[in-house]
């Protein structure tokens, strides 16, 4: 499982879970692109000293011209892209609730930077995987779209795109040796969460870890060797699939 020399763009990239990909990456001497809208000198901090470089660069998802600017950039740097990791999601701003009295701001909001967001950054970096000889997107979906999660139906809703966009493009790219495939994580113990959960976290993420055959709440570093896994050559003939890393909670 080795990703040493190739460039690997991480989009969502400031904190928690995308911040944890870009320093396992980066340790693991891949040179990567960290892109989003916050600023990346933390984790940017944290990759001081790491085999692989970092760049950070400014990049909003819903913005195909932004999208298409953090591609040039990554080509500047480093030559070439072999890998896409569409972290980058509306989640700890999010509020939930019935649906029917979900916002429709919310609702589009969510749709824009979740589904469209991957869709942009594809468009982006697909040239660059074809000009490479192909190369590896892997997209975070979530256990709200496997499982079904209630009262949260935008981010479900647009977590299930994900997984349907995942196995269309698998099949349109796969001629190209263009891998997609799709992590479903279960609730991770982020600020994301603690923020989408607010006052309720600590009693969802227990609820949400007794439903688990291996009863442990996810933590950032447990999702970066599925990750590192998916972009190196160690997998090379799986695209089309998600992956649950949920502790068992869903089970195919």
């Amino acid at each position: 499982m080795d990703v040493s020399g190739k460039v690997i763009v991480v989009t969502g990239a400031a904190r928690g879970i995308g911040q944890e990909y870009v320093v396992t990456l980066a340790a693991q001497g891949a040179n990567v692109v960290a892109g989003d809208l916050n600023d990346c000198a933390e984790t940017l901090a944290r990759c001081k000293g790491a085999k692989g470089r970092v760049l950070g660069v400014t990049l909003d998802v819903t913005d195909i011209e932004s999208a298409m600017a953090m591609a040039r950039q990554a080509k500047e740097a480093f030559g070439r892209i072999d890998g896409l990791v569409n972290n980058a999601a509306l989640y700890g701003a999010l509020r939930g609730g019935r649906f029917d009295a979900i916002d429709e701001k919310a609702w589009d909001a969510s749709m824009a930077v979740n589904v469209k967001g991957i869709w942009n950054c594809c468009k982006a970096v697909v040239p660059s995987l074809r000009a490479a000889g192909g190369g590896s997107i892997v997209n975070i979906a979530s256990l709200a779209a496997t499982y079904g999660m209630p009262y949260a139906l935008h981010y479900t809703t647009s977590k299930a795109a994900v997984i349907g966009l995942t196995r269309g493009l698998a099949r349109e790219l796969g001629r190209d040796l263009i891998r997609v495939n799709a992590v479903a994580p279960s609730a991770v113990l982020t600020q994301g969460t603690q923020e989408f959960f607010g006052d309720k976290a600590a009693k969802a993420v227990e609820v949400v870890k007794n439903n688990q055959a291996i009863t442990t709440s996810l933590q950032a570093t447990d999702l970066t060797g599925t990750i590192a896994w998916l972009l190196s050559d160690a997998s090379k003939l799986v695209t089309g699939q998600t992956i649950q890393v949920d502790g068992g909670t869903v089970m195919h």
